[in-house]
């Protein structure tokens, strides 16, 4: 976590912000999964090895990292397995937008 927890938490209250407007813009949603497919599988493997290499050769980027966690969870059939992926979905999303925070707080400073 970072070394401010505060930060965290303000993105999370941004998340829940958006989530509240979803809701009232759509109301509960309840769509299919549609995951776990052969070739949503295939993309999850790919998706590894490509982050995997682009931080081997050192040009991994948050969208690398963001995108092979998507890829995972859409590779992904079983509930719980899909759920922990959608989370640690979240959690690259709120890292990164942490990161994003940190360099404009360091430009502004």
């Amino acid at each position: 976590m970072t070394d401010n927890p505060n930060t965290t938490y303000r993105v999370l209250r941004e998340v829940l912000a958006e989530r509240a407007r979803q809701d009232e813009k759509f109301g509960e949603q309840n769509h299919p999964d549609g995951t776990g497919n052969k070739s949503q599988q295939e993309a999850a493997d790919a998706a590894r090895r490509w982050c995997q290499s682009a931080f081997g050769s050192g040009y991994g980027t948050w969208s690398d990292v963001l995108a092979e966690e998507v890829a995972e969870a859409n590779g992904e059939r079983d509930p719980a397995k899909l759920r922990a992926e959608l989370v640690q979905v979240a959690a690259v999303a709120v890292a990164w937008i942490e990161a994003i925070d940190r360099r404009t707080n360091s430009k502004e400073n």
